[in-house]
Formats: C-alpha cells, structure tokens, sequence
C-alpha cells in the first residue's frame, strides 16, 4: 500500500522515439529500461529514479493521446503522476472541489495499477495523473 501522504510516481515524457531518448537514460545516467508496456495508444518504457520513474511514452496510435501531443506541442513533459493513498477518495474530493476529470473511475494501467487523469485545464495547465 502507498504511504499515507501524496507522492510522485513518474513523470511521463512524450517522445517520437522510445529507442533514441533511452540513449540518455542508458548511457549517460546508467539507467535500465523495464519491458515495454502499452497503453493508450503509446508504447511505455519506464526507468527507476529512486522511487520516482520517468516513462518514456512513444505514440502506436496516430489518433490517440500521445500523438495528439507530440503533433501539437512536441516532444516534453506530457503528464505528472501523483500517488495518492486512495484513489476513490481524491477523485471524489476532486469533483467535490469541481475539478474536470478525463477519468470519471479509475481504470488500469501498466503494471496494473489503478489510475485516473484530471483534465489540465484544471490543474493550471498540466495533465495529472493519480494512482494509488
């Protein structure tokens, strides 16, 4: 079970190539890539900082969410997760405060964990993502 307080899980970095980013990651900070994920319409690839990941998010689907980003902002920071103690309990704080969720209830993502994205335009401009 995650800590009682919010932390960071990952940060997701939108790419046009998983393979040249991990050049970086690799080489010159010594990091290993875990397995290939999907997920989205992205191929994902994480990398252990600590107990914080960076993913590495690499867009299979032209129409879906990763490619929709990389054509209208390039590649960057695409998303910040936040773990949270329990989920249910934030997104129903969040839509008491009348934050816009993308994910009404919480769905699975890689490793099979519980997740749900609030829209950016209510978190100051950045797509966040909670999980538990």
């Amino acid at each position: 079970m995650a800590d009682a307080r919010p932390s960071i899980a990952h940060v997701g970095i939108a790419v046009p190539s998983i393979a040249q980013a991990l050049a970086f990651y690799r080489d010159v900070l010594g990091l290993m890539p875990g397995p290939p994920e999907s997920a989205d319409g992205a191929t994902i690839v994480s990398l252990a900082l600590g107990d914080v990941h960076v993913e590495l998010l690499e867009p299979r689907d032209p129409a879906g969410p990763v490619a929709k980003f990389l054509a209208k902002r390039g590649p960057g920071i695409h998303h910040i997760c936040y773990r949270v103690p329990d989920l249910d309990r934030a997104l129903e704080r969040c839509r008491a405060a009348g934050y816009r969720l993308v994910d009404e209830v919480p769905r699975r993502g890689t490793r099979d964990r519980r997740i749900a994205f609030l829209h950016p335009k209510a978190t100051a401009g950045i797509l966040l993502e909670l999980t538990e």
